[in-house]
């Protein structure tokens, strides 16, 4: 107990350091430095990586639009990622440097054991103070409206997206086998996403023996998997990889047959869209957002209800039938995923809505 406050004290520290140190960059560059007439942005203090969430996603970014320490013009924050101070908003509010707020999900009951309401006071008002809001999804508003509360100011729904011609379909050289691959970071508050899959290739492997499941990413209860594993005797049909960048993502994917995820209430995961534009179908949980990314024609989702308060699993039965049909109509849903991806969700969209999305707040900062 004395080292988890210890490790909180020093966290906080270094948190308090870090975002007076924003100020001043916001201040200098807001007071000083001199106005641009085309997009310079600044991320905000979020760091960029190839571990996926907002890591990757302002990796992206920065391909197209450069982070400037100074002379920006443009704050980008995204929801997960908020390191700046309440005097950092008012300064930029003050001097008219546009806000865009990228938001993903709030904190409630369902997921985060901690102080959800003090995490969403501190969000909204980032939410509220923000020029143009990009929500993830439909359901991400909708999440947002509910504990942030209803917002007045101007946004739009733009999904994740995901580069086609790098995330794309291969040959898959073993015919032999059906593999289904879960991925993510997985606590051990949603080791359901794995459990309930376990048990339901358990039921299915007696007339399906060439089912196998792959499992990539950062597991944090993988001894516990291990076990039960062991005890449904599933050790020739489960196979474990660690985590993984985005650059060996690719052919973590090219190398399964089908994408499956029984996450509660996602709320627009980018590991779905890379999923499908490597032409595998997704056997979803019908719930948050991911059923505004997967149709019919591209996947199967099982049906469960909404709830902020506790998860809720499909049935082992459902997953054990959902399975069955994906393996039964692969090969339709493959292309309806690849071509769903290619039309809707491709990177070179997501880039230029951000442009003339830019581009915009900048006259409009400029004609104030």
């Amino acid at each position: 107990m004395k080292k988890f406050i210890q490790i909180k004290l020093i966290k906080n520290v270094i948190f308090f350091f870090w975002e007076n140190f924003l100020f001043l960059k916001v201040f200098i560059n807001a007071y000083f430095l001199p106005n641009i007439n085309y997009p310079k942005v600044f991320y905000g203090g979020a760091r960029k990586g190839s571990l996926g969430g907002p890591l990757v996603k302002v990796k992206k970014l920065e391909e197209f639009f450069p982070e400037q320490h100074f002379r920006f013009n443009i704050i980008y924050l995204l929801s997960n990622s908020l390191y700046l101070s309440p005097k950092s908003i008012y300064v930029l509010k003050k001097k008219n440097i546009p806000i865009v707020l990228n938001q993903n999900g709030v904190y409630y009951s369902q997921w985060f054991k901690g102080n959800w309401e003090k995490e969403n006071s501190r969000m909204s008002k980032f939410y509220h103070s923000a020029d143009y809001v990009l929500w993830q999804s439909k359901f991400c508003r909708k999440a947002a409206d509910k504990f942030l509360g209803k917002r007045l100011g101007f946004g739009e729904i733009i999904y994740n997206s995901v580069n086609t011609s790098i995330f794309k379909p291969a040959k898959k050289t073993d015919k032999k086998t059906f593999s289904f691959l879960i991925t993510g970071n997985i606590t051990k508050n949603s080791n359901y996403r794995i459990s309930s899959v376990l048990y339901a290739i358990n039921e299915l492997i007696n007339d399906y023996k060439f089912i196998n499941l792959k499992i990539a990413g950062k597991i944090e209860d993988k001894r516990y998997f291990l076990k039960q594993i062991k005890f449904l005797k599933l050790e020739n049909h489960v196979h474990f990889f660690s985590k993984y960048t985005q650059r060996e993502a690719p052919k973590i994917y090219q190398n399964v047959d089908a994408y499956i995820t029984m996450a509660y209430q996602d709320n627009c995961p980018t590991a779905v869209l890379e999923a499908m534009a490597c032409g595998l179908p997704i056997l979803y949980s019908s719930s948050g957002g991911i059923p505004e990314l997967v149709d019919k024609n591209s996947g199967l989702g099982l049906k469960v209800s909404e709830n902020w308060k506790e998860t809720i699993v499909p049935s082992r039965q459902s997953i054990k039938e959902g399975m069955i049909k994906i393996i039964e109509n692969k090969s339709e849903m493959s292309s309806a995923a690849r071509n769903r991806t290619i039309e809707n969700f491709d990177s070179r969209d997501w880039i230029k809505k951000h442009e003339v999305i830019f581009e915009s707040l900048i006259k409009k900062q400029n004609n104030f």
